[in-house]
């Protein structure tokens, strides 16, 4: 698997895995604002409620895509080592992935798990965040 992803990323995985990371905290940033347009907390006049919450689903979508990618490049890659220094990298990236099927749980149930969303979309963001500090962050001299 080492080698199927060193010759995708034409031996630049780390480089790969930073700006796909770091393309996934600018739309998780483009939600945010979106579900604040969506939910009526901001008022942009080109853009309808309607729109912003259709943007913010379709966008989140990709968010999902990019995400699971670097994750399965990561544990490809690198292993899944805890006693290292990914360690904490490892554990807020499994917290994430399981936050994020949390929040696709409650969008596709609804009911009294959609009153969740904005905590839920909040703690996506954050998590995101922290993985990109523990991972982008390091290699960018950020975190």
């Amino acid at each position: 698997m080492e080698q199927a992803i060193e010759d995708l990323t034409r031996g630049n995985v780390a480089e790969v895995k930073v700006i796909l990371a770091t393309v996934v905290l600018a739309l998780a940033a483009y939600q945010l604002l979106l579900a604040a347009v969506g939910y009526g907390r901001l008022r942009l006049p080109p853009l309808s409620s309607a729109a912003a919450l259709w943007t913010h689903r379709a966008s989140g979508d990709t968010i999902v895509l990019l995400t699971v990618t670097v994750a399965a490049m990561c544990v490809g890659y690198h292993g899944f080592e805890l006693g290292d220094d990914g360690g904490t990298h490892a554990i807020v990236a499994l917290a994430l992935l399981g936050a994020i099927a949390v929040k696709v749980l409650a969008v596709r149930v609804g009911g009294r798990l959609g009153r969740l969303l904005p905590l839920l979309g909040a703690s996506v963001f954050a998590l995101l965040t922290i993985t990109w500090l523990t991972s982008a962050g390091d290699f960018l001299g950020v975190g």
